[in-house]
């Protein structure tokens, strides 16, 4: 009997669930195909863990973020919850900031936002790292 009262209540609660569509439209989609090297000038910064470097690309250009040396994360700056015309900035090595509405993303959990009432995430970029040599793709 209580295997079938939990059965009807899971039942019910996959029918309560509905598409988020908002969240289903948060991620616009840029071609991005970018090769480049560590030893290139441009991303001196991003040669040790916590560095980063601003490269152009994507929508309003892409944050690199070294996690720990060998790891590498990369974000689009545009901002996903409004028409902004300006970049997300890279504030206190932790989050990214859309100067538009205060909302902040965090790069160490693939750009989930951290502002109340925010939904969509940060649009993160693929990194493959083989020797010096970086790949910002899509996914």
């Amino acid at each position: 009997m209580f295997k079938k009262i939990i059965f009807y209540i899971s039942f019910l609660a996959l029918l309560n669930c509905s598409e988020n569509s908002q969240l289903a439209n948060c991620l616009q989609s840029f071609p991005v195909n970018i090769t480049t090297d560590l030893n290139n000038p441009q991303l001196i910064n991003a040669q040790t863990p916590g560095g980063f470097a601003n490269l152009t690309g994507g929508a309003k250009g892409i944050l690199l973020f070294n996690v720990n040396g060998n790891t590498f994360v990369a974000f689009d700056k545009i901002c996903p919850n409004t028409d902004c015309n300006s970049p997300m900035t890279f504030e206190r090595g932790l989050v990214l900031k859309c100067s538009c509405d205060e909302s902040e993303y965090s790069v160490h959990f693939g750009g989930a936002p951290q502002t109340d009432g925010a939904e969509c995430p940060a649009r993160e970029y693929r990194v493959t790292k083989i020797g010096s040599v970086i790949r910002i793709s899509n996914f």
